[in-house]
């Protein structure tokens, strides 16, 4: 192995990494910096400094990413309403460029020379970390253990870290692989990784309860847009971080936003995950329909292609890329008019419109209206002749 000085680890406290410090000093004799990035996790950063010093890393930072994470990866992401494969809302994907940026921003800082994650060389995170780090730190050598290391599962990581003391929060039996931020909560692995198996939802949901369980009452919310960012909840002015926690927690409680599917990794496998997104499957869904109401046709219409596009390169770690930024361009200038209020129900897993409005609406009663309007109805026979009439051409020649 290449002679490494100093090499700075995504570092979450996680299985993976807290055996790859130990790792690191093992085989590259280099010191370790731990960077665990503040997504919003929660209380899974308690003790991650002291737990990353006592594994072998020099130092630990812990930076709070939150309010770029939502501003600029999130919500661009749903005003694109982009969503991978028609389903997945990218909790996972568009959190990688966010911390690999801030990773490699310390990196150059402290002088390292290399970066190291504890992506799988199966998954699609390793593309997501390293083409980001490409893109800010293109000479810095990257070091992706699962892809050198002896370790084939888990289990043997465990086993890895029972040998060395190394304390986990998890054992053999609850060894479900997880992603968490404000966002979403992702489950994969065990009982899952068999799609015949329905998941155990009592078990593992963790931001909210099956539909099942939910309230019998259901619970009515809404929320503002201000040029498609959501930026109020009942009235209530929030920021984006405030207003997302408050969703996923009105949505977890009515069984919103829980998601078991089959996806096509960029490596080529498939794999089955359980994804709980709560509040940002009510904001998809308010922000969806607002664009119905404010957004003519044509423009909605290339919107909804492009979205798949958009939805493809996150997910592909293509996120710092000339492509997704001309996109992002093209969706903020679709959003100039998406404002209004949009009210939801939100009941046992559904989430039913109750209403929207808007001072940018272009649905006009006098027109659309079965009563008497102001359309005039005769206007309808010549606009049908010209655009039938290739149709009308075609079969006099048959």
């Amino acid at each position: 192995m290449s002679k490494i000085k100093k090499a700075v680890l995504a570092y979450s406290g996680g299985l993976d990494t807290s055996i790859i410090i130990p790792w690191l000093k093992e085989n590259y004799g280099c010191e370790v910096i731990a960077v665990a990035a503040d997504v919003g996790q929660g209380d899974e950063l308690d003790g991650l400094i002291e737990k990353a010093k006592k594994t072998g890393a020099v130092d630990c930072f812990v930076e709070d990413l939150r309010d770029d994470f939502v501003n600029n990866y999130i919500f661009p992401t749903l005003k694109a309403g982009a969503k991978y494969e028609g389903e997945y809302l990218l909790g996972t994907s568009f959190a990688r460029p966010v911390i690999a940026k801030r990773m490699t921003e310390i990196a150059l800082r402290e002088g390292a020379d290399a970066i190291a994650h504890g992506c799988t060389g199966k998954g699609n995170d390793q593309v997501r970390f390293e083409l980001a780090i490409k893109a800010f730190a293109p000479g810095i050598k990257i070091i992706a253990p699962w892809r050198e290391w002896d370790i084939k599962s888990r289990e043997e990581e465990i086993e890895y870290a029972e040998a060395r003391g190394i304390p986990l929060k998890i054992n053999r039996e609850t060894n479900y692989s997880k992603d968490k931020n404000i966002w979403h909560l992702s489950h994969e692995g065990l009982d899952l990784e068999e799609p015949s198996n329905a998941p155990m939802y009592d078990k593992i949901l963790e931001l909210g309860v099956s539909p099942e369980r939910a309230p019998d009452t259901p619970e009515t919310v809404t929320i503002g847009f201000k040029s498609g960012i959501p930026v109020s909840l009942n009235g209530e002015v929030l920021g984006g971080v405030a207003l997302i926690t408050r969703l996923n927690k009105l949505g977890g409680k009515h069984g919103i936003g829980i998601l078991d599917m089959v996806e096509n990794r960029l490596v080529g496998m498939k794999s089955r995950g359980v994804y709980e997104t709560p509040g940002g499957t009510i904001l998809y869904k308010a922000h969806s329909l607002l664009e119905q109401l404010t957004l003519d046709k044509d423009t909605l219409s290339q919107k909804l292609q492009l979205s798949v596009r958009f939805a493809e390169l996150v997910y592909n770690g293509q996120w710092f890329t000339p492509l997704r930024e001309a996109l992002s361009a093209f969706v903020d200038h679709t959003q100039r008019y998406v404002s209004g209020d949009i009210k939801l129900k939100l009941y046992k897993g559904n989430i039913i419109p109750q209403g929207m409005t808007s001072v940018h609406s272009l649905y006009d009663i006098g027109l659309a209206s079965f009563g008497e309007s102001d359309y005039n109805q005769k206007d309808a026979e010549g606009f049908i002749n010209l655009f039938g009439l290739p149709v009308k051409v075609g079969a006099m020649l048959r």
